[in-house]
């Protein structure tokens, strides 16, 4: 079976962008279909997509780490600048407790002076080139802690980074 041919200048004109639009039409109804279904519309939607938690591991092997090479720097949780980049410290002989925190800057200074860990220790360079101990850098916002999940698990609330 032959289609039809469009003899007439506007119908030759007018069909093409039809099918055209007709086809965009039918990507944006996928796209949005797909999007509809990925964000399932429910109130964990947020926590899907930004985790206001952050797992960090077996507390017993971090102390064990945190013990020999000082302390653990995560940089750029979620930045590219590293303004939310964070020390992880441990105090004490018990792995599930004395978890500490701090924002990778020091407290005399703003989020844009990141520190660098010196290999090894709990020590740390700024962006003056200071070494700083751990306790001098900034200490986190509030709501922002490090939580021992069934005395195994380590893992850092950063739900106050993210409320304004």
């Amino acid at each position: 079976m032959q289609l039809p041919e469009l003899r007439s200048p506007v119908a030759r004109a007018v069909v093409p962008v039809l099918g055209g639009l007709l086809v965009l039409a039918l990507i944006a109804g996928f796209t949005w279909a797909i999007a509809a279904f990925i964000s399932g519309g429910g109130s964990d939607t947020s926590e899907r997509f930004a985790r206001t938690t952050f797992p960090i591991g077996n507390v017993e092997n971090l102390a064990e780490i945190v013990e020999a090479d000082g302390p653990l720097l995560f940089p750029e949780l979620g930045t590219a600048i590293g303004t939310r980049s964070i020390v992880v410290d441990h105090t004490g002989d018990v792995p599930a407790d004395g978890w500490r925190v701090y924002w990778a800057y020091p407290a005399d200074r703003d989020p844009s002076c990141v520190v660098e860990q010196v290999p090894g220790t709990a020590d740390f360079i700024d962006c003056d080139g200071r070494t700083i101990d751990v306790a001098d850098l900034s200490p986190p916002d509030e709501g922002v802690f490090p939580t021992v999940e069934d005395r195994t698990t380590l893992i850092i609330d950063l739900r106050g980074a993210t409320t304004p």
